[in-house]
This record gives C-alpha cells, structure tokens and sequence, in this order.
C-alpha cells in the first residue's frame, strides 16, 4: 500500500462529493490508502450542518440571494476566515500523517491553504476545481497546486493568485463513455443536482412545448417537484437515480441548470448538453464558461429552445477534454 491520501469534500449537494468519489476510487485503484472526509462534520458542533441546510434554503426559497452573496464573497472575506478557522483542529487530525491532501470544496481549500502556509501542514495540498467557473474563494496561495479542466480555468486561476495551474480531463466515473444515441423520439434528461433545485418545472414545460423532445426530469431527492411533474403530465419525472450512466444511454440531449458534474458526466458520455433557465450565482458564471469555450451552448430565453434543442440533436458535443488525468496529478505530489 502506498502513502495515505486525505481527501476533503463537502454534501453540498452531490457535485463535490461525486468528484470526491471519483478520485478515491481512481487513487484506490493505485493502491495509495484514501481517507475521506466532509468538511461539514470537521465544522464544530452543528455549524457545519446548519450552514448546509442554510445554502439548500437559499437556492430553494430565495435562489437570487445565493447569487448577491456569491459576487460579495472574496477568498478574504473575513466570515469566510473565521468559518474556516473552526475547523483548524479536526481537519489537522483527520489530515493526520497523510503524503497529500485534496479538496473539492472552496472553504476546505481556504482553510487547507492557510493551514499549509503556515507550515502546519507539512503534506502538499491540492485543490480539484468542480467548477469551470473560478470564484476567488477557490484559490489560496499556500496550496500547491490548482486542478482545472480547461486552459480558460487555468487562466483565470492564475489571475486570482494560484501559482501552479495543471489542466486535466474530468474525474466522472468509468461508466460515463461514448454509446450509440438510441431509437425512437428524442429524449431531453433534465438534471438538477440531488436538490432538485431551479426553474425544473418551467423548463420541462418549455421543451415538451417545443415538440423537438420528451422531457425526462431528475428531480434527485426533491419529491415534492416529482409529485408536481407527475401531476403535469408532460414530462417523464423521475427521483434519486443510482445508475445515471445507463439513464444517460436512453437520452439524447441533456439540459442542465449549473454547470456542475452531471454536464461533465454526460459531455465524457458523448451527449450534447445545454445549459438553460440556470440557477444565480455559481449557475450563471458556469454558464458563461462553458458557452465561451464551446462545450455547453447557453440558451438565454424560450425563443431560442427549440432551435438548440434540434443544434443539439444534429451532432455530437464540441468537447475536447485534456489528456492528463487528475490522479496521476495528486499521485506526482505523493513523491
């Protein structure tokens, strides 16, 4: 067995995780002894979970103070230093004797940076940017190395003070590969994170309006917008999916709404994605990367649906991931 790896993550949602997940298993099969852990836990006392539960309010009930918030937050915020202070001693401990030390979510990475720049992390520390977005609470100067999956990233990264940019292909499971698009009418997959959160209803009765696709909705662990899709009748509502590879192989176009790793997911699958009625904040600046550099065409209002949906359904994704992977990466900071 080689050197221990501590990942950091946070359940914000599933994106971060899933990543989390993703690199555990990669760096697992290279025999290095992965440790994982949730930054929500490593808060003290139930900061971490009210602080969650606070952000899943927000994006549900009052979406466009998420997005106030995200533009006045800075990585030197000082609510953000004193949040991420509090995790100080539990996440030394869960570090432990590790050889590296990953994060997936931005306060770990604050935290992780200063922790690292003050000489109390002896470990390099790198940071997996799950965004192609990069707010300033991403990058710290006292980590290591900065994981983005495009040149663009990389470049704004660096502007905000990261030293070391490496590009690299998405961390997505190894179902996630290229498969013949199937038969019959076409098939939109709506995705919005395990919260189900955004304008989901709205936009699944603007694309069954289109007549280009029948919309099918994850609604993730939001039953409450499944029983209402369902009550509509015109789209096919679905819940908690545990094989989303094999859901992907019975679509032929995914819409999503943040930009997170469900488009990465299906982009690696060899499905066309548009971004469309996507959520403040973090949705709207992902939006505009993936728009810029050619991988996920932002479609801005109802009028312009039905022409990107039949885009879409013409031909393949203009995606062209990185040849480098992100574990050899973290395994390189090992030595």
């Amino acid at each position: 067995m080689n050197q221990p790896i501590a990942v950091v993550s946070a359940s914000f949602g599933s994106g971060h995780d899933g990543v989390a997940a993703e690199l555990t298993r990669r760096l697992t099969s290279r025999a290095f002894d992965v440790r994982r852990h949730d930054f929500v836990d490593l808060v003290p006392g139930h900061l971490g979970r009210l602080l969650r539960e606070g952000y899943h309010r927000q994006l549900t009930t009052a979406p466009r103070t998420w997005g106030w918030l995200l533009s006045a937050a800075g990585a030197g915020s000082a609510a953000a230093a004193r949040m991420t202070a509090l995790a100080d001693r539990a996440l030394l401990e869960a570090i432990g004797d590790a050889s590296a030390v990953v994060s997936t979510y931005p306060l770990a990475s604050q935290a992780l940076g200063r922790l690292r720049a003050q000489d109390r992390i002896a470990a390099p520390v790198c940071t997996y940017l799950t965004d192609l977005s990069v707010h300033p609470l991403w990058i710290h100067p006292g980590v290591d190395v900065h994981i983005g999956l495009h040149d663009d990233v990389a470049r704004h990264a660096k502007e905000l003070g990261a030293a070391d940019v490496r590009v690299t292909a998405p961390a997505v499971g190894p179902g996630f590969s290229p498969a013949p698009r199937p038969d019959g009418r076409p098939r939109a997959l709506i995705v919005a994170g395990a919260w189900g959160v955004g304008e989901i209803e709205r936009a699944a009765a603007d694309i069954a309006a289109t007549g280009a696709a029948v919309p099918v909705v994850v609604c993730g662990r939001n039953e409450r917008l499944r029983g209402r899709i369902q009550r509509r009748g015109d789209a096919i509502a679905l819940g908690w999916v545990d094989d989303m590879p094999a859901l992907m192989r019975t679509c032929h176009v995914v819409v999503q709404n943040a930009g997170g790793l469900s488009s990465l997911e299906a982009l690696t699958a060899g499905l066309p994605v548009l971004t469309y009625r996507c959520i403040p904040g973090h949705g709207r600046t992902n939006a505009e990367v993936l728009d810029r550099i050619g991988w996920v065409p932002w479609i801005r209002d109802r009028a312009g649906l039905a022409a990107g949906l039949h885009r879409a359904l013409s031909g393949p994704p203009r995606f062209a991931p990185a040849p480098t992977q992100a574990e050899d990466v973290i395994a390189e900071l090992t030595a």
